[in-house]
């Protein structure tokens, strides 16, 4: 394992950040075996429509990582090293509560764990997971490309100080827009199948409820994207006190106003795309992140010389621009168009 050589995708060899960022890279890839746990602990409990389980199980490891991140940084006086070990160790704690509770909801066993899967339980998996897997190198591609961008603009580390400033301002609310694409993708898939009231003979679900159910979730993302969006400019001044330096402020500052304006449009991507993973259009949603990607890598490759980080979250723009044009053909000419929709009578 090289950690310098990974980072090198992203720092110069010279890099001031590069002293820090190897212990930090090598400590912390000791938690990609509990993360993937963690994750297949997430998706189990989704899949049988539980999501309180899951956010308990979060919520604790969040409270062990804030609670141990200090006491290994400056009590300990492990610094950069402690914070990466205080992760690592909140991801552990976070598998091994999946893996209890999945064992005891009977969602896994022992007797499985160890054996192979046969090819026809894999067959389906793998089909719908590949393309799903191309949307994820296209979005970790886009991430990769702004963070090596956002390194390179200057050597001081104002830049990637500032970055992180608006970083912080987009997650205030991008993190409760995230939340409801993860909702739709549970909901539009119930959904879409028709139930009867064993008691009542009364019909619901249905490709018509779906539509229905779509609308009202893409309604409260713009909703929820400019309430949001207005929230962050209300506490940007707050936010802008959470570095003593004044140019790491001044940096951040139209970053951080680019990044409360574009949640109007994140609220209807992100529950859009959702929608997407609903529909099972995972082939259509991976081809829109590749387009999106595509034309950030392009924008980044300009913007940035012109007007430095401010160029790097335009670049943010264009690629939540592209991913919102996917959505709108999806829902234009997709499964839950209106040209595809049973009409009354029928």
């Amino acid at each position: 394992m090289s950690p310098e050589g990974v980072l090198s995708t992203v720092l110069s060899r010279g890099a001031p950040a590069m002293e820090y960022a190897k212990p930090y890279l090598f400590i912390r890839a000791f938690a990609f075996l509990p993360s993937l746990v963690s994750l297949i602990g997430f998706s189990a409990f989704r899949g049988v429509l539980d999501t309180v389980t899951p956010m308990k199980i979060s919520a604790s490891a969040n409270l062990l990582n804030v609670i141990v991140d200090p006491i290994l940084i400056f009590t300990m006086g492990m610094g950069v090293s402690g914070a990466a070990l205080a992760t690592v160790g909140a991801e552990v704690f976070s598998a091994i509560l999946f893996m209890y509770f999945m064992l005891k909801r009977k969602l896994i066993r022992w007797s499985k764990l160890l054996k192979l899967p046969s090819w026809q339980t894999l067959q389906p998996l793998l089909k719908g997971g590949a393309a799903l897997q191309l949307r994820n190198v296209a979005l970790n591609l886009t991430f990769l490309a702004v963070t090596r961008v956002t390194q390179t603009i200057d050597d001081t580390g104002v830049a990637a100080a500032a970055h992180a400033m608006a970083l912080q301002t987009f997650q205030i609310g991008g993190i409760v827009l995230l939340a409801l694409s993860v909702v739709s993708q549970i909901m539009i898939p119930n959904e879409m199948v028709e139930k009867t009231d064993p008691i009542t003979g009364k019909k619901s679900g249905g490709i018509l409820a779906t539509k229905a159910v779509v609308n009202r979730l893409m309604s409260w993302g713009f909703l929820l994207g400019g309430i949001l969006g207005a929230l962050q400019l209300a506490l940007l001044p707050l936010l802008q006190k959470s570095s003593p330096l004044i140019e790491v402020r001044e940096a951040a500052l139209m970053p951080s106003i680019l990044a409360s304006v574009y949640q109007l449009m994140n609220g209807l991507v992100f529950i859009g795309e959702g929608v997407m993973v609903g529909c099972g259009s995972f082939l259509q949603l991976s081809v829109s992140t590749m387009v999106a990607t595509a034309g950030t890598i392009i924008a980044l490759n300009t913007l940035p010389q012109k007007y430095g980080l401010t160029g790097v979250w335009m670049g943010f723009g264009v690629f939540n621009s592209l991913r919102l044009l996917g959505v709108w053909i999806h829902q234009t000419y997709g499964p839950l168009a209106k040209r595809n929709l049973p009409t009354a009578s029928s």
